[in-house]
């Protein structure tokens, strides 16, 4: 068996890139080589700043030889009038020819499209190597990423020049060729600690021979360095880590030999909000923060840099990184303390200055829509009870939640919009829940982030993002494909994941309808008013369908159980749902609970049975009243009037539970008057009476589910 390295050295990669190139070699490559039935014992990919690699282990020195069934013309093409002991066509003569092969090898074969000729062609198996030389480099050129650049005189793309290459057939060179860089088994070690040439003797030394010139080339080894350092360093200090999995990741591929290398600041920083100070480290330095291991909310003047340099330097490195902090740092004070110097509300007529979307107006424009559509999400809301004292509070949380956006700190930070909101409030001696709502309402910002806590927050989150939602989708602009430049998937995710957290049955339509007349008073709409709301109706119920059937998630829903509760091809039914955003939930997680115990298959085919049946009737989708519409004194047939009496025993506004155990009540009663009476009867009257039985129990059951949606 044989081994096969390949190298790509490059200049500084970003270590974005590096991650996304290793995982489509991981996926690629092995995918590849079984294509050419070139069988493997292990593939292994590698990736530091200044190189990706592959190491392929247990592979054959060739091909085995193979019997191959090819495929020819069909007989009415291969024989002269298609008679198959008749004279050979051109077309049959020039497949034998194109595979040299003579026609007594030939067979027929039936096939679902006819009768076809075939031939058994032996392939004979080609050298491994000769393979690799032609794969290898649509392995390189095929990395896909961001900002991909040429170099030099080619055509190549790359994120960075290439400046050498590495490609050992075991201890042999294969040659490669990328532009004018030829392969060889030179591989360069660390540009600092081993600024030299280093040789590769064989394809499996490679790890072990790189090592030696002071380069980790497994990004999961470094990693573990890098944990393993960190953690060793601040017990000394007594403090403990952050180690976010990202930042990790990023610092794993900006090194090629980590060093944990512990720095310091002035004390007097700490003045500073956390968030300034972490925004500083992380995002901006790739630092770790300290904290205390007896207070975890409280930073230590300390930090962890991750080195690529020499490790017998670090007392210099941290000293270099300490005076790059210190600097930001005082750059964040100086922001911090200008910022404060007035009221939060001040900020408010620079808002008229900064552009929400061009057709939209400015953020000052949005603020006063949100302020409005925060007292319509309230009335939207019926089980929510508010006081004067609360909407007064979530009505100064809208007109204050955009303030910060025209500070000096979030001008220069703008990751640390409604973070530094709260801070700024609090010092303008605004509520508490005021503060808190302007820090909380953009959240969710992403899918592992926190929903808000707080009444204002969640509010002026909802309204916000229902702004977006409408303005963007008045003009027209629908996200398609992975394209979504104003964020409305997360916009209404959003909505969907703080009503239902909060267990609010926020009547979505009402809302949208009422936010829309807002819009069109204005004359912000350059669509018509009922194909904004059909798109919203839409988008909404696909982002319900998304959250309800995520797999991976504790309170997965299969998909027909989703497509009951939120309808198929019903706007009305879709809209029923919407029109209490927590029931939707509600009833899908009852649904698939019912299936799990199989409940729900004990009442599945009669009241699919009757829901189809009743469609052939007029009775609406929304009567629930039996004795409204039947008089108990025209039914003759005892399982009629057996069916009556279930009805009419069934509660007016049942919970779920109850829902449930009326429809297992009636299912027996409806299989027997199923069994007894011909629903299609030729007297008018009778028939009409029974399928306004079978309708109210259709209009029952939809109070749960479109049961026809559901498959078994």
């Amino acid at each position: 068996m044989a081994s096969f390295l390949l190298e790509v050295g490059t200049e500084e990669l970003p270590a974005s890139f590096i991650v996304d190139a290793l995982r489509q070699w991981q996926e690629r490559i092995p995918k590849n080589l079984d294509e050419h039935q070139l069988t493997t014992s292990k593939v292994s990919v590698y990736g530091t700043p200044r190189r990706l690699a592959v190491l392929i282990e247990g592979l054959p020195v060739e091909q085995s030889d193979r019997s191959l069934e090819i495929k020819g013309p069909a007989i009415g093409s291969a024989f002269v009038k298609g008679d198959r002991l008749g004279e050979p066509t051109k077309a049959l003569l020039g497949f034998a020819k194109s595979k040299g092969i003579d026609l007594k090898d030939i067979f027929i074969k039936e096939t679902d499209k006819g009768a076809f000729v075939f031939v058994n062609q032996q392939i004979v198996g080609r050298k491994t190597s000769d393979i690799l030389q032609e794969l290898v480099p649509t392995w390189i050129t095929g990395l896909e990423g961001k900002r991909l650049m040429r170099w030099g005189n080619g055509d190549l793309k790359f994120p960075r020049p290439i400046r050498w290459l590495v490609s050992l057939f075991n201890s042999e060179i294969l040659p490669i060729a990328l532009e004018n860089v030829q392969s060889d088994r030179i591989s360069r070690g660390h540009r600092v600690l081993h600024p030299r040439s280093v040789i590769i003797d064989t394809a499996s030394d490679y790890v072990a021979t790189l090592r030696e010139a002071f380069v980790v080339v497994d990004g999961n080894e470094r990693q573990k360095h890098i944990f393993t350092q960190i953690n060793s360093i601040v017990e000394l200090f007594g403090g403990k880590a952050e180690i976010p999995e990202d930042l990790l990741e990023e610092v794993t591929y900006l090194v090629e030999f980590p060093t944990a290398v512990i720095g310091e600041f002035e004390r007097e920083y700490l003045e500073l909000p956390p968030p300034v100070i972490k925004t500083e480290m992380v995002s901006h330095q790739r630092y770790f923060p300290v904290y205390s291991v007896d207070n975890p909310d409280q930073l230590l003047p300390r930090f962890i840099t991750i080195s690529n340099g020499d490790p017998n330097k670090s007392r210099l490195i941290s000293a270099g990184n300490g005076r790059v902090i210190r600097a930001r740092l005082a750059d964040g004070k100086f922001f911090y303390d200008s910022d404060r110097a007035v009221h939060l509300e001040t900020f408010l007529p620079l808002l008229e200055k900064v552009t929400f979307q061009a057709q939209l107006g400015s953020v000052a424009e949005k603020v006063e829509r949100i302020r409005a559509i925060a007292a319509l999400a309230i009335a939207s809301i019926p089980n929510l009870e508010t006081t004067e004292a609360d909407r007064i509070l979530i009505d100064r949380t809208a007109q204050l939640a955009k303030a910060d956006l025209v500070t000096q700190m979030v001008k220069e930070f703008p990751e640390l919009q409604g973070q530094m909101g709260y801070y700024y409030a609090l010092s303008s001696k605004e509520p508490l829940a005021v503060a808190t709502g302007i820090r909380e309402h953009y959240q969710p910002r992403g899918a592992s982030d926190s929903l808000p806590t707080s009444l204002t927050g969640k509010i002026v989150a909802i309204s916000d993002r229902i702004d977006t939602l409408v303005g963007i989708f008045g003009l027209g602009i629908i996200p398609t494909g992975s394209s979504d430049p104003f964020a409305l998937r997360r916009a209404a995710t959003g909505v969907i994941q703080i009503a239902w957290e909060s267990g609010f049955a926020l009547d979505l339509p009402k809302l949208l309808q009422a936010a829309i007349a807002i819009y069109s008073e204005k004359n912000l709409l350059t669509k018509p008013v009922e194909t904004v709301l059909e798109n919203l109706y839409k988008w909404f119920k696909q982002r319900c369908e998304t959250l309800l059937g995520e797999k991976g998630t504790a309170h997965s829903v299969e998909y027909d159980l989703v497509d009951a509760v939120m309808g198929t091809e019903d706007l009305a039914y879709t809209l029923q749902g919407l029109s209490n955003l927590t029931r939707i939930k509600e009833r899908a997680y009852f649904l698939q609970k019912s299936r799990e115990n199989a409940t729900l298959s004990t009442i599945y085919e009669p009241i699919v049975r009757a829901s189809r049946l009743a469609a052939q009737g007029d009775l609406d989708s929304i009567t629930l009243d039996i004795k409204a519409i039947i008089n108990p004194e025209t039914l003759t047939e005892t399982a009629e009037q057996e069916l009556y009496q279930a009805i009419a025993a069934l509660p007016s506004q049942p919970s779920d539970e109850q829902l449930m155990e009326g429809i297992k009540a009636i299912a027996p009663v409806l299989a027997k008057f199923f069994d007894d009476v011909l629903v299609m009867a030729e007297d008018p009257q009778v028939r009409q009476n029974r399928l306004n039985l079978l309708g109210i129990i259709r209009n029952y059951s939809r109070q749960l589910a479109d049961f026809s949606a559901i498959r078994g």
